[in-house]
């Protein structure tokens, strides 16, 4: 499951949805605090965890 970023267009409030990568493209988030469907991805640095040593 991945996290991601959004900006409401409405209320300007930054808020984190988590979704798997295959809902990702299907989905239509909503601003949690106003609760407008105008909302644009916001790109955030991320990481991983590898069992491997570098």
């Amino acid at each position: 499951m991945a996290s991601y970023e959004f900006r409401c267009g409405t209320c300007q409030k930054v808020f984190t949805v988590s979704l798997l990568i295959s809902e990702r493209a299907g989905a239509k988030p909503t601003c949690p605090a106003c609760g407008t469907g105008t909302v644009e991805p916001v790109f955030s640095p991320f990481f991983t965890v590898t069992s491997k040593k570098s």
